[in-house]
């Protein structure tokens, strides 16, 4: 699945993943291929991309998720 983390400054990461895991305010969620639909708000912690070549982690503080057809946009307030 295609994913991309966005502040509103910049494009902070963008590319294909196996498994996506996000803080969402109410607990971890994680996203992999073919997910139902889903919009949800998300709180400060890691969102953790795993990809063919590892694992990567970015420490955002909030924002929202969307999931739909095989991508996972995330965008951040703030990435630390």
């Amino acid at each position: 699945m295609y994913v991309e983390i966005i502040t509103p400054d910049k494009m902070v990461f963008a590319g294909e993943c196996t498994a996506v895991q996000v803080p969402g305010t109410n607990g971890k969620m994680q996203f992999l291929n073919n997910h139902a639909p889903l919009i949800s708000t998300l709180g400060s912690g890691q969102v953790r991309v795993k990809t063919a070549q590892g694992q990567q982690a970015y420490q955002i503080l909030g924002g929202v998720v969307e999931v739909l057809k095989n991508k996972v946009v995330v965008l951040a307030e703030r990435v630390d």
